[in-house]
């Protein structure tokens, strides 16, 4: 990922030289356990500690691997430069994706921990947003269109929720690659004892891979693209309703915007909701990461390594990214203006018409046929919005729907004045908000 999209502490874990540690971490766990077993000499794994941990060096290695044409023996060739002879008893009965996936596993399994870090802080910047505009009216939308009331609390629960689920979802998928392989070529453990794996997994805090070919299984990669696929989506939904929110016409919260930030190079005057679409675009690539994984799973036979290209860059590139974007997102959230004089007025124009479905119950409670009721509230409910279309207005004329519906006799047979304006109450309407806010938030009512 360019260095624009990454954040350092992520990027890290995909290093060459830090990759190339942990091959050594992962060779020295095998070697220890196979010392226990008596079938390397004892103090093996520690001479090569000595001689080569620390002391790798990255440049070196890929400078031999442009002659090998091989990662695994140019990385064995500099550690028997540096190791000497007690380098021979490495990757005893080994293959190279014993130290590949097993590596994979411990950079992705560390990158998920790191990502889970940053999710509990936008967590509660949206935990903290939610309780905050608990009870702040807005309009709730439906097809871009006013539908009925809510809160702007409500929405941050909302996106509380989803990124509760996405963050199961990465725990999950943590689990599911938390494994690697110390199996040798297809899996049956040749030249290899199945306990020396258990041992240095263990070592490694991994599992083994329960039916081994020469590579660990691909449908767990696949699971953690698209754990981070989905996990791209919540933010994105954010993302998208602070775009909404930002427009012009609507007005109803922004980005913040800092001193000295300039909007455009040719308009002054504009603020642009910049970090929400860059997130936005942001989510299409972790889409497509998702997609290659599940191509990967699908291998010749024992293995092909028609895999191993795509994921040197989805791989890196995925978690980084989804480390940038939730950073990125808890900036946005924690620094949004929340404008909730303009969320009233917005609320506000359409003269009341978002309390439609509160006279219809009432009419059909009065023994009305739901139909029936439907149309009478429907009829003053366009006769308003109509009259204001042709004033050039959107919505309907602050009480026109009110007085429509009281002048109209088959409504007032059957709701008096106080019966009526009961149904126009906000305050009851949004009575539940706070309630299933803290639902959402994991605190019982």
């Amino acid at each position: 990922m360019i260095a624009r999209y990454s954040r350092p502490e992520l990027a890290a874990l995909w290093d060459d030289g830090y990759r190339f540690e942990l091959w050594l971490e992962i060779e020295l766990a095998v070697c220890t356990a196979m010392e226990r077993a008596g079938t390397v000499p004892a103090g093996t794994a520690d001479r090569v500690r000595a001689a080569a941990a620390g002391k790798l060096d990255a440049k070196r290695i890929l400078e031999i691997e442009a002659t090998t044409r091989h990662d695994v023996i140019a990385f064995l060739t500099h550690v028997e430069q540096l190791a000497g002879e007690p380098a021979r008893w490495l990757h005893l009965g080994m293959t190279s994706s014993d130290v590949l996936d097993t590596s994979l596993a411990l950079q992705t399994v560390r990158a998920l921990d790191r990502i889970t870090t940053g999710m509990a802080g936008l967590g509660a910047a949206l935990a903290r947003r939610a309780r905050e505009h608990a009870r702040t009216p807005m309009i709730g939308r439906s097809h871009g269109i006013h539908a009925e009331p809510i809160t702007a609390g409500l929405t941050f629960a909302r996106w509380y929720a989803e990124l509760e689920r996405a963050a199961g979802r990465i725990a999950r998928a943590r689990q599911t690659i938390a494994v690697g392989k110390i199996a040798g070529a297809v899996g049956v453990y040749g030249n290899l004892d199945p306990k020396i794996e258990a041992e240095a997994l263990a070592t490694l805090k991994l599992q083994p891979e329960t039916v081994a070919t020469q590579i660990v299984a691909r449908d767990r990669h696949a699971e953690v693209l698209g754990a981070i696929a989905l996990l791209g989506t919540a933010i994105e939904q954010i993302a998208l309703g602070v775009r909404h929110w930002q427009r012009t016409e609507v007005g109803e919260a922004e980005e913040g915007f800092g001193k000295g930030q300039k909007g455009s190079s040719a308009m002054p005057h504009k603020k642009n909701p910049i970090l929400s679409e860059n997130l936005c675009g942001l989510a299409r690539l972790l889409r497509s990461y998702a997609q290659a994984g599940l191509e990967n799973v699908a291998l010749w036979h024992e293995r092909d390594i028609s895999h191993s290209s795509v994921e040197r860059v989805v791989m890196p590139d995925a978690t980084t990214l989804a480390d940038f974007m939730v950073a990125r997102a808890t900036s946005l959230v924690d620094g949004l203006v929340i404008h909730p004089s303009r969320m009233r007025a917005n609320l506000d124009r359409t003269g009341g018409l978002y309390f439609s479905e509160a006279i219809l119950l009432a009419l059909v409670r009065t023994g009305l046929p739901r139909q029936a009721a439907y149309e009478i509230v429907q009829r003053s409910a366009l006769a308003a919005i109509n009259e204001a279309a042709a004033d050039g207005q959107v919505g309907a004329r602050p009480g026109r729907f009110r007085e429509l519906l009281g002048a109209d006799p088959e409504l007032t047979s059957r709701l008096d004045t106080t019966a009526l304006d009961a149904c126009f109450d906000l305050e009851h309407h949004l009575r539940h908000a706070p309630a299933i806010i803290e639902r959402a938030l994991g605190v019982t009512p």
